[in-house]
């Protein structure tokens, strides 16, 4: 189960909105989701969370790239939502990698395809099972980077809570 919302800051203070994140498909497409519920080029944060499992946050700031955080990044990896913020400079590849490693085998279909064959380990270190990303992304609205680390089931209320917007995000969920 996902939940995603959108928090955009103005003047009166913190206005939450759901969103539908099915035809989002690049980080390009989630930074313009945003960039429109905040017309003014004040800050948004788009909070992702799947049940128990990982949480996100992305922070746009008017016309800068955006800033992301993943609670944990292979958890992550395995959903189509987290797949989008795990960007190649997140984790600290270089844009085809991928494909390089791809390319690198020799599949020419008379493979024995050992089952018990654990020394293949391609790609396994890309994703960490930890936390990738901008660790200071809400230090200067209330949320400190060893707060955020520590966060855990629920992340998304206390982080709505820590910047005085948990009645608005409460209102959709």
């Amino acid at each position: 189960m996902y939940f995603a919302a959108l928090l955009a800051r103005t003047e009166d203070g913190w206005e939450a909105s759901d969103t539908e994140l099915d035809d989002v498909e690049t980080l390009s497409d989630l930074a313009d989701l945003a960039r429109e519920a905040s017309p003014d080029d004040d800050t948004v944060l788009v909070l992702i969370e799947q049940e128990d499992a990982w949480f996100g946050v992305v922070r746009i700031d008017g016309e800068d790239d955006p800033r992301i955080y993943v609670s944990d990044a292979a958890a992550a990896a395995r959903s189509s939502y987290g797949e989008i913020l795990l960007t190649d400079e997140l984790l600290g590849k270089e844009p085809g990698d991928d494909d390089a490693d791809l390319e690198s085998l020799d599949l020419d279909g008379t493979e024995d395809g050992d089952p018990d064959d654990d020394d293949d380990d391609t790609g396994a270190e890309a994703v960490p099972h930890s936390p990738v990303g901008d660790t200071e992304i809400l230090d200067d609205l209330g949320v400190s980077e060893k707060e955020l680390r520590a966060l855990d089931a629920d992340a998304l209320s206390s982080i709505a809570e820590a910047l005085g917007a948990s009645e608005v995000l409460e209102t959709v969920r």
